[in-house]
């Protein structure tokens, strides 16, 4: 099977099955619904290769699992959580390694797909305090007893669930995350959604736990929230504080949904790149839904959002660069390799790296595993340290939005999908931000947090703004012709009064709850 380079200015090339070095013995985690016809095929192919002399790179395509190869150089490729590191390396990674990684997420458009994450907090129905950490266990358990999912184990601990291409994971202060499986439409999307909901409320109701909507923790302080037993979260941890204020309100008092999506060549991903983060202050707004801080009003619409101003500068923003003419997957590595690395996954433990340069580590000069070379498990876990509006992988990650109710957990992704994954969309969209200057993007993402759909932009407010871009997204969603529109209603309000979700909570607040922000926990309980 040969590769298929896209056409254009590009990197991106095509691949169905896995590539491996010609006389080099292939590690292969195949999954168990992978077709015996694909296996012969992925055979004939390899043996076809080994009388080839092509010197062309072989990536992993984010179709195949287990092991991506090129000539000279074997690696497995792993999701989070890390797997142990039976990589060898023959040669060391260069940086054009680590652009093909990213170009291998190229995807022809049939196969793109919808990957939703949404985080939440669990708490304790008769206290309202955050579950602890052996609460989580216990569900953790009771969830993979009732319902089939494999246990993820970090040492003796529990720290999450597998289940097909969906996972179940904890974050710092034991907010509890699905990444769902990547899927084609959002009715399945949807119905993922419903199905984690319910498998996780009939086994937290019987232990007293709920599950509340919303984007930061509305009671409870730091000292209150627990910590989870993860190696990677002690390093960051003891990180945070020394490169911003807020990173610890960051990893143990905020909750997102967001949306992965694909790209089909390099062009598309810098349209999109663009497009998402343009008008991620939009969704945040339109998703504002975190007023509240230790019992009482914070100023803020999204304080999770504010967050992030100052959580670590050096990982965190709007990225002018992608709208610099030179953009490319080549630039995004290149401003990867300088985002100081948090740690290096070996021997099941984590070893602090916190502030050394992944451009050291591929160089073999990393001081903290001196002449150690990384493999590409390194820098997929490298990658998933970094947290701009819009995160690149071997997709697009939309990260602006806070989490909320089962509802806007669907309304998230139909609004980047029907934007994004539909042409005439994508390039009104393009046409709409064409102006946009980058003191006025950086200017919406400083003042939305704080004045949602109100911020004053041009000579109107975003709101004008979001009304023309929401009637692209559901455009965008009817000539998809799978019916979706109907997801965007949850938010279709929001953008026709300008009244965010925090706004509404706040007015519960001032009024019948009698500035009490106990009844949030039943407002918006899952």
């Amino acid at each position: 099977m040969a590769l298929v380079p896209q056409t254009g200015p590009s990197y991106c090339m095509r691949s169905e099955v896995v590539h491996c070095k010609t006389g080099q013995s292939a590690v292969v985690n195949m999954t168990n619904n992978m077709e015996a016809s694909k296996i012969k095929e992925t055979r004939t192919w390899l043996s076809s290769l080994s009388r080839s002399r092509t010197k062309t790179k072989h990536i992993l395509s984010p179709d195949s699992v287990g092991v991506g190869c090129k000539q000279r150089h074997q690696v497995i490729v792993a999701a989070s959580p890390p797997t142990e590191d039976a990589v060898v390396a023959t040669e060391p990674l260069t940086r054009e390694d680590l652009i093909g990684y990213l170009a291998s997420g190229c995807k022809p458009k049939e196969k793109w797909r919808i990957g939703t994450e949404h985080e939440k907090f669990g708490f304790e129905f008769r206290t309202l305090r955050p579950m602890r950490y052996e609460q989580i266990s216990e569900l953790l358990y009771g969830v993979s007893e009732r319902f089939g999912w494999d246990k993820i184990m970090e040492g003796d601990n529990i720290i999450g669930l597998k289940q097909g291409k969906q996972s179940i994971s904890l974050e710092p202060g034991g907010q509890f995350e699905l990444s769902g499986a990547p899927l084609e439409t959002l009715h399945q999307t949807c119905a993922e959604v419903n199905s984690h909901l319910y498998q996780v409320k009939a086994v937290a109701e019987e232990m007293g736990i709920g599950f509340l909507g919303i984007g930061f923790q509305p009671k409870w302080a730091i000292k209150d929230i627990p910590i989870m037993p993860k190696g990677r979260y002690e390093i960051m941890r003891n990180y945070m504080p020394k490169v911003g204020s807020l990173g610890l309100d960051m990893m143990f008092r905020t909750c997102t949904v967001q949306v992965n999506l694909d790209f089909s060549s390099e062009t598309d991903m810098i349209r999109k790149f663009r497009v998402g983060l343009a008008l991620q202050p939009i969704a945040t707004a339109l998703f504002a839904n975190s007023p509240f801080v230790e019992g009482k009003p914070s100023g803020y619409l999204s304080m999770r959002s504010q967050i992030w101003t100052d959580t670590d500068n050096n990982r965190t923003g709007m990225l002018p660069f992608v709208f610099d003419g030179s953009f490319g997957f080549e630039q995004y590595v290149d401003y990867a390799l300088d985002v100081p690395m948090y740690f290096v996954y070996r021997k099941k433990k984590y070893i602090d790296c916190t502030g050394m340069s992944f451009r050291d580590f591929i160089a073999g000069k990393l001081p903290s595993l001196p002449g150690e070379l990384p493999n590409f498990n390194d820098w997929e876990n490298h990658l998933t340290t970094i947290f701009p509006e819009v995160r690149l992988k071997r997709y697009l990650e939309m990260r602006g939005a806070d989490g909320g109710p089962w509802r806007r957990l669907c309304a998230l992704p139909a609004f980047w999908v029907g934007i994004l994954y539909d042409e005439v969309s994508l390039q009104n969209a393009l046409d709409i931000i064409a102006d946009w200057t980058l003191e006025e993007r950086q200017m919406l993402r400083n003042k939305v947090p704080k004045t949602g759909l109100k911020t004053p932009f041009r000579d109107g407010l975003l709101k004008h703004v979001a009304e023309d871009v929401l009637k692209l997204a559901k455009d965008g969603l009817e000539r998809r012709g799978f019916k979706e529109t109907g997801f965007l209603n949850a938010v279709a309000e929001v953008v026709r009064t300008g009244v965010t979700p925090a706004e509404k909570l706040l007015e519960m607040y001032h009024g019948p709850w009698g500035q009490c922000v106990d009844p949030v926990f039943e407002e918006l309980l899952y």
